[in-house]
């Protein structure tokens, strides 16, 4: 018998890729049946004109349609330049080879056939399509110098890490589809928490190998890896600033799976990535990006085990895609703090739809690293189980940046550790769980002056949303001197212990809220301005109904309550200016 998260990833799959496959075959047959003759280029990804015609549709920005990549009819196996399956020998050259006889003739399709093949990384070339058939199991080495030092970007910071096992830079029209399995090896190159593991799983973790830490909590794959942690910011050392020095470290430099860096014209469709070493697919200031149709999964425990960490990107789409990870499923992001803004390009137009995330720390994320901006984004039909946060946006002093026309809509989110919808001005570096732990948020600072380390949110509209079970429904905290502006917030539904907390923001629209919640008050407003609350709607005769703080709010407009007892069920405080909350029948 099925679970209910087991039930739900079926529902999922037979609603879009069963049909999306007979659509994809079909389109295939009719093309090899009327145009044999003159058929010159495989156009990857036709079914976007057929079963994605929709995917276009309600977005609430001008984006021009992505292109997506035309490979030409070429295709070679890696078995024809000598890779062997069983995954005892090195297929890395075979790799290499294929893709270069391709890129010699124009470009063309890589087929990797059923099998488990061991490699190396493999570097892409443009006009190449890496195909995995149903039943490739494509498993990278474990031999760590396999893997060279190479110039990279990792958490908004130009720095130095190993290769990644699936790279490509400067390229155009490239592909990665089919129906098989990449596996990243991660579990050789990750530091693992015991705290995230049972006793026996701790035991045979620490029986194979590696340095456990002073404290006994951590274990880490070798001694050099815990120097590096050492050194680093947030996983990446700063302080190191020749190849050599990062050499002595090298343990440390865990890569991620995939890095595709300036690339235009790309596509992902299909196949399984799991196991990455960090972060799992980095496309990297790429422009028509699509990914789709895709399986992303990585132990919950992987330290940085992100599924997709999109960064300052322009028009890109991901949709009908699964995350199970171990940290944001979907994250994008555009750089961090001075580095970040001196980029100037932030991440724009990106369309995300009909995903599912399982586990993470934030179903769809934005931030922390977004200091040359995040533009236009659209969310739609996607659901989020036991995921730390569902719609997860965060930064922090020191970042800039501006994120501005979000638009998100027609979520499910159940089970929720923390909160279902969190805008948090304040992130301390951890996951929302782990603040939870840690006792939840940092004492907030006082109002400071506005420079271009100020980060600003603006322009989001959130909307049909429901969630079964969270902490906290809604939090929205901004800055004293920068707040959250232009917030609306309609036909939302959530069950919670704890319903919405506003703090510092400006211009927020609610309408038709339903917060079923245990403790009180139901929404609590401190510190924000031009309000308007219109149906406001909980458990029957709650003492508390709205609260709100602070001697910088301003005008707040509360309609559609159905309170039973106004002046207890609306508390404000003492220190509210005189008439700035208006009650209305």
């Amino acid at each position: 018998m099925l679970t209910e998260l087991e039930a739900v990833e079926v529902r999922s799959l037979k609603k879009h890729n069963p049909q999306q496959l007979k659509l994809k075959n079909m389109n295939l047959l009719k093309l090899k049946t009327l145009v044999p003759a003159i058929l010159l280029f495989w156009v990857v990804g036709w079914s976007q004109s057929t079963g994605n015609t929709n995917l276009y549709e309600g977005i609430e920005f001008a984006m021009p349609r992505v292109q997506e990549p035309v490979i030409p009819k070429n295709s070679v196996s890696i078995i024809d330049f000598g890779a062997k399956s069983g995954g005892q020998e090195l297929c890395t050259q075979a790799f290499a080879d294929a893709i270069d006889a391709l890129s010699k003739k124009g470009g063309g399709r890589v087929v990797i056939p059923h099998g488990t093949w061991l490699t190396g990384p493999i570097t892409l070339k443009s006009n190449i399509e890496l195909h995995a058939e149903a039943g490739a199991l494509i498993v990278f080495s474990t031999n760590k110098d396999l893997y060279p030092l190479v110039d990279a970007n990792f958490e908004g910071f130009n720095t130095i890490r190993c290769t990644s096992p699936i790279n490509g830079r400067n390229l155009e029209n490239i592909a990665i589809t089919g129906e098989g399995i990449f596996d990243g090896s991660g579990e050789a190159w990750r530091a693992v928490k015991k705290e995230k593991l049972t006793e026996a799983q701790w035991r045979k973790l620490v029986a194979s190998g590696g340095v456990v830490s002073e404290n006994g909590k951590t274990w880490y794959p070798s001694q050099q890896f815990r120097e590096g942690e050492k050194l680093a910011e947030m996983n990446v050392p700063r302080s190191l600033k020749t190849k050599a020095e990062f050499e002595q470290i090298r343990d440390f430099l865990r890569p991620v799976m995939v890095s595709l860096m300036w690339c235009k014209k790309v596509m992902i469709d299909g196949p399984v990535f799991q196991n990455s070493p960090a972060w799992c697919l980095h496309p990297f200031m790429c422009e028509d990006f699509t990914l789709r149709n895709t399986t992303v999964r990585n132990p919950w425990f992987s330290q940085n085990g992100d599924g997709i960490d999109i960064e300052s990107c322009k028009n890109s789409v991901i949709h009908d895609c699964s995350f199970d990870v171990g940290d944001d499923g979907i994250c994008i992001k555009s750089g961090k703090d001075k580095e970040g803004r001196d980029r100037k390009q932030p991440n724009e137009n990106l369309i995300v739809k009909n995903c599912v995330v399982f586990h993470g720390h934030g179903g769809v994320t934005v931030g922390s690293e977004m200091s040359s901006g995040v533009k236009n984004l659209h969310v739609s039909n996607c659901t989020f189980i036991g995921t730390d946060v569902g719609l997860r946006f965060k930064s922090n002093r020191g970042r800039g940046g501006i994120v501005e026309n979000i638009f998100i809509s027609d979520v499910e989110m159940m089970n929720i550790p923390t909160q279902a919808i969190s805008f948090n001005l304040y992130y301390s570096g951890r996951s929302a769980s782990e603040d939870l732990d840690a006792g939840g948020g940092t004492d907030l600072p006082k109002l400071l002056p506005v420079t271009e380390e100020t980060p600003q949110f603006k322009n989001i509209l959130i909307r049909n949303v429901n969630c079964k079970g969270a902490m906290l429904g809604i939090q929205l905290q901004g800055l004293p001197e920068m707040n959250l502006e232009n917030i609306t917030l309609e036909n939302i539904k959530m069950e919670a212990d704890q319903g919405m907390v506003c703090n510092d923001a400006k211009n927020v629209k609610i309408s038709n809220l339903t917060l079923l919640t245990r403790k009180m008050p139901v929404a609590s407003f401190q510190n924000c301005s031009e309000v308007i609350v219109d149906g406001l709607y909980s458990n029957s005769a709650v003492s508390s109904l709205v609260q709100v703080g602070g001697a910088s709010s301003g005008k707040t407009l509360l309609k559609g309550l159905s309170l039973s007892n106004p002046e207890k069920q609306v508390v404000v405080g003492k220190e509210v200016p005189k008439n700035v909350v208006q009650l209305v029948k």
